[in-house]
């Protein structure tokens, strides 16, 4: 084989493992930007569930500002009962109540009024951070399949993103809205209060984050192929006879 085939093929392979890198770089990115939004874990409880934790996750996807005031939406048509807020450092948090359109009825009377807001401002999650947020719950409804959690995110460059949209047909739209997932009684059970997250930085990944993990697992492998496949079919052209 001459010095200038050899060359040739090595030139070949090269660009395909260039152009497999940066393909393989893409999907990441890609992967990344579309997590990094507001989550709620766990993402699933029983229906009529007592004494247990939500915690609300907000990374901080800007690069140059720093979220300042985050501002949670509690559905009042299917009310959170007893709801306590978990002190945290550096924030302040504001509960505002509502009058029930329908009350509810419990074993301890009936209630008329529940938690429909929950604004924590002055703390700062800076870029490339995050920050849990804990709130205690005395009772889930029973009569609905999930619940959402409208999200405001106020940066302090003023920007606001609105994490209000829920799936359509199966797909997560651009700003998804938090939203637990309520299963059959006797079912398999979220973790209890004493399970859940912390709220520190350091707090374990999520069922999420699990998925996230498998899609990038997928995305990795196909990409592995195709550039494998590439790299053959340089190897082969450089050494066909030249005409």
């Amino acid at each position: 084989m001459s010095t200038t085939r050899t060359t040739s093929r090595r030139a070949a392979v090269g660009r395909v493992g260039i152009v497999t890198a940066l393909a393989a770089a893409a999907v990441l990115a890609a992967a990344g930007v579309a997590s990094a939004h507001v989550t709620v874990h766990p993402d699933s409880y029983a229906k009529g569930a007592t004494d247990g934790v939500l915690t609300f996750r907000v990374p901080n996807e800007e690069d140059n500002a720093s979220t300042t005031k985050i501002q949670v939406y509690l559905p009042t048509d299917h009310p959170v009962l007893g709801v306590l807020v978990t002190p945290q450092d550096g924030w302040t948090a504001k509960v505002t109540t509502s009058k029930l359109k329908t009350p509810v009825k419990t074993d301890d009377g009936t209630i008329t009024d529940a938690v429909s807001e929950i604004t924590w401002t002055g703390g700062k999650i800076g870029p490339g951070q995050y920050q849990d947020f804990n709130v205690a719950f005395g009772q889930l409804p029973d009569d609905t399949g999930q619940l959402t959690f409208k999200t405001l995110q106020t940066y302090s460059d003023g920007k606001v993103v609105r994490w209000i949209e829920e799936p359509q047909g199966g797909e997560e739209p651009e700003n998804p809205a938090p939203v637990l997932k309520l299963t059959a009684k006797g079912g398999e059970e979220a973790p209890s209060a004493s399970k859940s997250a912390t709220g520190s930085a350091a707090a374990p990944a999520s069922s999420s984050s699990d998925s996230t993990a498998r899609g990038l697992g997928v995305a990795g492998l196909v990409v592995g192929v195709l550039g494998l496949a590439a790299a053959a079919f340089a190897v082969v052209r450089t050494r066909s006879p030249r005409s």
